[in-house]
This record gives C-alpha cells, structure tokens and sequence, in this order.
C-alpha cells in the first residue's frame, strides 16, 4: 500500500492552488515555451544551413539519425523542463525544486532505480551479443567521442518528461482528485500518446502507444511510493540508454546505437512478442523496486 505520509509531503506544494484552470493554463504556458525553444534551435540550424538546407536538418534531427541529430533532439527537450519550471513558478507559486521532492532522496532512488533496471537487463543484453544476428552500428570511437554530452542530453530528456508527467501533471492531479484514474492513469495515458510516431513505427505503432503508457503508470506508482521523481527518472534513463546506445531497430533514435536488431517495428509479429517481453521484464523491475522501497 501507499504510505500517505510520503505521497502526501510530495503533493503538499501543489495543494497551495489546486484549481484545475491553473493547471490548464500551466500547460499552455508549458507548451508555448517547449515550442519557442524548438524555434529557437530551428534558428540555430538556419544559421549554420541558410533556408536551403534548414528542412532537411530539421528532418535528419527529428529521425535522431546521426551522433549529432540525435543529440540536438535531445536538447530539444531542455525547453519541456523551462516550461514545466515556469508553470509551477508563473501560475502555482510555487519552487521549482518542489516538483521532484527532497534533493538526497532524488539522487539515491536515481541510483538505485539505474542499478536495478541495468541488473535485470544484463541477461537479455548478453544474451542478445552472443545468440542474436546483431547488426553493426556506430564505430566504437564515435561513440565513445559523443557518450559525454550525449549522456547529459539523455539526463535532460529522461528528466523532462519525468517533471512534466510524474512530477507537474501527477502532483497538480492529485492535489485537486483523490481517484488515481485521475492523477496517476490520465498522465500515463498522456506519455503514452505523445510517443504516437506512426511513420516510425508502423503497424507496431498503438502497440509502443500501450506498452510506453503501461511504463508510464509503474513510473507513476513508484514516484507516488517513493515520494520523489528519483526512481522513475532513473528508471526511464537506464531504459532509454539502452534502446538509444546499445540496441535499436535502425528506424529512428539509432544515431548512437552500437548494435541494429535484425528486425524493425514493421515486423508486426515479433515485435508482438518482444514488447511483450518488455513488459514482463518491465513488471519484474517495478517488484524489485517495491521491494526495495519497503526495505529502505
């Protein structure tokens, strides 16, 4: 069961002013700063490309098809966080530093919701380089060259979301709701429809929708159990760094992808079972994770 105490003392800033047109107004003034920045980047690219060439930059960064493309898009989610911190200093009045819980508890359950999801992949990652026909992707060197930054706007990306969903969304929603279909379903809903790519995805498309939103809600559990985004951002960071710079299926987001899987999202029957696979494993974390709140 929850333990109130903890969820409650995460929930308490957003209690201040609850009412749901602020909400609605924090995520238009949200949006409209996530929008100018990607504007703002856009010039950027027109700088260095002049108009002829600013279509197919923009093209190339939203595939994230190159160490570079990829880790512009990446960056691109530095204005998600701008925003987020504007709403809830703007509208709410409240602290920034509110929408993730106390520091000390952020960093440990960080590190911890990374180890354990890195231990429960270690199987599936061995056993993918010995018994799977991989497919060769970046040059080791390349990769190691762009790891640094790369890694800082896998942090910022990861972390974005985790303010804007398990952080501004779940706490605005619970300080004014008590039914969690409210405050902790109808934000996973939301992160699993903004990942909707069909053109990348294919068929497989409402599928991902499913399973990223079935992350989504054990990502919202756990911030509601831990009372802090530590876990959750933890979690999503390790998930994402090892479906951006270990494997991918070359169709988008594989500019820094050591290894290609030898199938892709159109491959409608196997990506069946390994989403499925996904979630088994998905669900086997978030145990472990309980359980390792309880004990703590």
């Amino acid at each position: 069961m929850l333990q109130p105490l903890i969820f409650d003392r995460f929930v308490a800033p957003a209690r201040l002013r609850p009412q749901v047109w602020r909400l609605f107004l924090g995520m238009i003034i949200l949006l409209a700063i996530y929008l100018g920045w990607m504007a703002l980047m856009g010039a950027g690219f027109w700088g260095l490309t002049g108009w002829h060439g600013l279509d197919a930059s923009l093209d190339v960064v939203g595939l994230g098809g190159t160490p570079a493309s990829l880790v512009a898009l990446l960056f691109t989610f530095t204005g998600m966080a701008l925003g987020a911190f504007v709403a809830v200093r703007l509208i709410h009045h409240r602290s920034i530093a509110s929408l993730f819980g106390p520091r000390a508890v952020v960093w440990r359950d960080f590190l911890a919701g990374l180890g354990i999801f890195l231990a429960i992949s270690v199987p599936g990652v061995v056993y993918a380089l010995l018994f799977v026909d991989l497919g060769g992707g970046v040059a080791w060197g390349v990769w190691l060259a762009w790891l640094p930054v790369a890694l800082v706007g896998l942090l910022i990306q990861t972390g974005a979301e985790e303010v804007v969903f398990r952080g501004y969304l779940q706490q605005q929603l619970a300080a004014r709701f008590v039914s969690r279909w409210v405050w902790m379903v109808l934000p996973s809903v939301l992160f699993g429809l903004v990942h909707y790519a069909p053109d990348e995805m294919g068929n497989a498309v409402w599928m991902v929708v499913f399973v990223t939103g079935f992350f989504g809600l054990l990502l919202a559990d756990l911030t509601a159990r831990s009372g802090s985004l530590g876990m959750a951002w933890g979690l999503h960071f390790a998930n994402n760094l090892l479906a951006m710079f270990l494997f991918t299926t070359g169709e988008a987001l594989d500019g820094l992808a050591l290894y290609r899987l030898p199938f892709g999202p159109k491959d409608t029957e196997i990506m069946t079972y390994m989403l499925g696979l996904d979630m088994a494993g998905m669900v086997l974390v978030w145990a472990i994770c309980r359980w390792w709140l309880r004990a703590r």
